[in-house]
């Protein structure tokens, strides 16, 4: 059935008219044009379709996007401000975490959700909390030091 679905998308209002049951990855990137969310597994497993519903990491793919309604949604898209990489995005550049880069948005956005709620992470801690997040490159060493980093020039005043 046909719904209209409000919310914010990276921090604009969106209105989108479409089947409620759909999964939002698919809405993100058929209606919205946006194709940095990836199309994995399919099965909410490999976090490769990872993106933000009110600051939580969520797979997309098994996400209905009725369940956006009234929310904020964050894709890889919306994470970098005014031309500016987020400084996620620019620790794994610079320890070159990215390989294929298929699950790079996917993890970016993981790990800015696991910042959001611990902005020191432990090494444990980083490894619990993306877990779930596969990478078939296996570039796993490089994005813990890419989020370590992030994590510590965020200290510095990351709001979002």
């Amino acid at each position: 059935m046909i719904e209209t679905i409000n919310f914010k998308l990276n921090d604009k209002p969106t209105r989108l008219n479409v089947d409620g049951e759909r999964m939002l990855l698919w809405a993100l990137r058929s209606e919205l044009s946006l194709t940095g969310t990836k199309f994995g597994c399919g099965e909410g497993f490999c976090g490769s379709c990872t993106v933000l519903v009110n600051k939580e990491a969520v797979r997309s793919c098994q996400f209905p996007v009725k369940d956006v309604k009234g929310k904020d949604v964050i894709t890889i898209e919306g994470l970098a401000k005014n031309g500016n990489l987020h400084p996620l995005q620019k620790a794994f550049i610079k320890h070159d975490a990215l390989q294929c880069g298929f699950c790079t948005p996917g993890m970016i956005l993981n790990a800015y959700s696991v910042l959001l709620k611990n902005p020191q992470p432990s090494h444990k801690d980083i490894l619990q909390n993306m877990d779930e997040n596969l990478c078939r490159c296996g570039a796993h060493t490089r994005i813990v030091q890419a989020i370590k980093t992030a994590a510590k020039e965020m200290i510095g005043g990351e709001k979002r």
